[in-house]
């Protein structure tokens, strides 16, 4: 019997999503047979899996040290076959200026941007709202800052002076979401938020936000929606499961356009995620979508 180590929790931001996350998993993978152990992640995880010895790692790990190749390079050393991106997909993922710019050379359009310090960016006059500040690598919409034309904020009101941040031209419109599997982009949905975008609060809270599976889009707007998301699982190397983040600015009279916002290379498997809300429109069950990223799992040498 194949034994999977869950691997989940873990201290950055975005533990608490985490740790439901990897249950479900889990208990997914425990329905499809396997042996599974899980492990909520502390700095002694190398010695952990020795004492567990896996044939497979699950990462159910969201934020900094789970998603962003650190954890993905201490499993290389191990030796042991994990699920999800490798060790430099992962980091460029999570490294959002220097995936745009693979983006853009393959011909996906990206809100225009610039990194700067938030001391930087309060002395600047030039930049004029609406405006999206990003913190460099964050997950789940951790620390994203929406300023709008009449609101009286600065961007010095939250966060360090000296951290660096991503500032991008906010896109107007709608939240669309693909999930790519291996080579096959699975569908598109909308996200209807209560609030200014699909924050923490929408993507986990119960009621957050609603979805509207598939987007609702001409066909052709659609299908541009997979093949951005398809093209960005590929130029960063991703492998598994990704959600690709994109904006659809209908709100104009001429063409609607699509900006790929960022890649997801550990996206939530919660009950309220919408990769597997996504894999099951698909046909795909959850049982299934843990069970394909099980036997897709591997190391990147």
């Amino acid at each position: 019997m194949t034994r999977v180590a869950v691997i989940m929790g873990g201290w950055s931001a975005e533990r608490e999503v985490s740790l439901v996350t990897g249950e479900a998993c889990a208990r997914a993978l425990e329905n499809c047979g396997y042996a599974v152990e899980r492990v909520d992640v502390d700095r002694s995880l190398a010695q952990r899996l020795a004492d567990v010895a896996p044939d497979v790692v699950f990462n159910a790990l969201h934020g900094r040290f789970g998603e962003d190749g650190t954890v993905q390079g201490l499993l290389e050393i191990m030796g042991i076959p994990y699920t999800h991106s490798g060790v430099l997909a992962s980091s460029l993922a999570m490294n959002k200026p220097e995936a745009k710019v693979l983006f853009r050379d393959v011909g996906i359009p990206v809100p225009d941007g610039e990194v700067m310090t938030r001391k930087a960016l309060a002395a600047r006059t030039d930049f004029q709202p609406p405006i999206v500040i990003k913190p460099f690598n964050e997950g789940s919409s951790v620390g994203v800052e929406i300023i709008l034309e009449d609101d009286n904020i600065r961007p010095l009101d939250s966060g360090n002076a000296d951290e660096k941040v991503l500032v991008e031209r906010y896109i107007p419109g709608r939240e669309i979401q693909v999930a790519v599997l291996g080579d096959r982009a699975l569908g598109a949905i909308e996200i209807v938020s209560p609030g200014r975008f699909y924050d923490y609060e929408a993507k986990y809270a119960p009621g957050g936000s609603r979805h509207v599976m598939p987007a609702p889009m001409p066909g052709t707007d659609y299908d541009l929606a997979l093949e951005y998301a398809r093209k960005a699982h590929q130029v960063l190397g991703c492998r598994g499961l990704t959600r690709a983040d994109l904006r659809y600015d209908d709100t104009g009279e001429g063409p609607a356009s699509l900006y790929l916002l960022e890649i997801n290379t550990q996206p939530g498997m919660t009950p309220t995620s919408l990769a597997p809300e996504i894999a099951a429109h698909q046909g795909i069950s959850f049982e299934d979508l843990c069970r394909e990223l099980v036997e897709d799992a591997s190391c990147d040498r």
